[in-house]
């Protein structure tokens, strides 16, 4: 019996507010694949350490930490999840003691290392002979979790579409007063983030889509369109 194909994967990064979440999400769905959002991952080191006292400036008590994580990502793009010790934390990770704590974890090289072997045991299950794939984003999945993913792509915006999307996201209103409480959240995230990897400019072989006048629906029909070129 000849060995079956290996399932798709698509590699997608971008900045904050640039919409990669939501847009991965509903590629992943539309296309039956399984979806990974790494970015949870860091988040959910980082809820552990607050929740157990760890020092987020202890760079080895947070290595250890991860390193030691009973961590699960439930890859359903209709309902992911993630459970750390068995114990449901999704909403939890979108909290804004989270956001503004995460860079410590994210910046972590030990801490990097660790997930880094765990995202790609995720891709290498979801992409298995006779599976259908996965859909996998964050910061650096284009160039170093997975280089030779069959569609890779940077999902970006301008600054004040990015602004607004995530303003909307975390306290329900565009306004100015909105917008000006999430700049410091996602600019210093960015800035903080870059340091230890690249998202804002696509690498070799990477391409760019810029979604700052484009809806959602737009946006992922330009992604299924990438992916659709790739088999082509």
């Amino acid at each position: 019996m000849p060995e079956q194909p290996r399932g798709l994967v698509v590699a997608v990064d971008g900045p904050s507010g640039s919409g990669k979440s939501t847009v991965s999400r509903e590629v992943a769905r539309r296309l039956g694949l399984a979806y990974l959002d790494t970015g949870a991952m860091y988040r959910a080191v980082c809820w552990w350490c607050l929740e157990t006292g760890v020092d987020l400036q202890d760079a080895e008590a947070v290595a250890r930490a991860a390193r030691a994580l009973d961590l699960r990502m439930v890859p359903d793009p209709a309902a992911p999840r993630v459970l750390v010790a068995g114990r449901e934390v999704s909403a939890a990770l979108r909290e804004s003691r989270i956001s503004t704590a995460v860079s410590a974890v994210a910046t972590n090289p030990a801490v990097r290392a660790e997930l880094l072997r765990r995202q790609r045991e995720i891709l290498a299950e979801a992409s298995a002979p006779g599976r259908p794939g996965v859909v996998a984003e964050g910061r650096d999945i284009t160039t170093v979790v997975a280089p030779d993913a069959d569609v890779r792509l940077l999902l970006t915006a301008d600054e004040g579409a990015r602004l607004a999307r995530r303003a909307r996201e975390l306290h329900g209103s565009t306004d100015a007063e909105a917008v000006e409480r999430t700049r410091d959240e996602v600019l210093r995230r960015d800035r903080d983030d870059s340091t230890v990897s690249t998202f804002h400019v696509a690498a070799d072989g990477v391409v760019t889509v810029d979604s700052s006048g484009m809806d959602l629906h737009q946006t992922v029909a330009a992604v299924l369109q990438l992916v659709e070129d790739s088999a082509a």
